[in-house]
């Protein structure tokens, strides 16, 4: 029975470093996205990928800079209101679950298992790595919480 106890703090700690984790960025991205405006965006993600040795001919990063060519000042106004909106979801999901509340435990089921239709979505229309190993993360953390509160009531 200590075994099990045990271990549960610890996996849940790991998913709401998952969410914290996915909060922030999402934070950094929408700041970044509403400092920099259009040209900028494009040229920091040109620079970070010249400071990671990517070739600048790259396909994905060619494709990348072309799709963010097509933003104007509303349109990234608005994908950094979206970038905040899932930030604030993810940061009260990994904040809750890190300070063990139940709340954030049955509110992370219903957040995350809302996602995974869209995402089995997404890696159907288009499988990659990331996408499956964020589906596969999300679905194991869901079974995770649906059962461990399933076995503590």
């Amino acid at each position: 029975m200590s075994t099990q106890r045990s271990a549960y703090p610890s996996t849940l700690y790991l998913i709401a470093a998952f969410k914290l984790f996915k909060g922030l960025f999402l934070l950094a991205v929408g700041i970044a996205v509403l400092k920099l405006g259009p040209a900028g965006v494009a040229v920091e993600v040109y620079r970070w990928a010249d400071s990671f040795r990517v070739d600048p001919n790259n396909r994905l990063l060619r494709r990348l800079l072309l799709w963010l060519s097509v933003f104007d000042e509303k349109k990234l106004r608005e994908l950094s209101v979206g970038t905040f909106v899932y930030s604030a979801l993810f940061l009260t999901e990994g904040t809750g679950l890190a300070l063990r509340q139940r709340w954030a435990e049955y509110f992370t089921i219903v957040v995350t298992g809302s996602f995974v239709p869209l995402e089995i979505y997404e890696l159907a229309r288009r499988p990659t790595f990331a996408r499956g190993t964020v589906l596969l993360l999300n679905v194991a953390a869901v079974i995770y919480l649906a059962f461990d509160l399933r076995r503590r009531r």
